[in-house]
């Protein structure tokens, strides 16, 4: 039988920190962004290299 006369104790994270919480960057980005600027890159990329002269 459990006894009612038992301190408990307050739950705790386990050391574990929520830094979203702690810090906001001024700097979003949407996922469409990203997607945006990876694509550039690799187009940059090919034309490099295809327009490069040959050595």
């Amino acid at each position: 039988m459990a006894r009612d006369d038992k301190i408990s104790m307050p739950t705790s994270g386990a050391g574990i920190t929520r830094y979203f919480d702690d810090y906001k960057s001024k700097i979003e980005l949407k996922p469409a962004h990203v997607i945006i600027l990876t694509i550039l890159v690799i187009i940059m990329e090919i034309l490099l290299n295809v327009l490069k002269p040959l050595t």
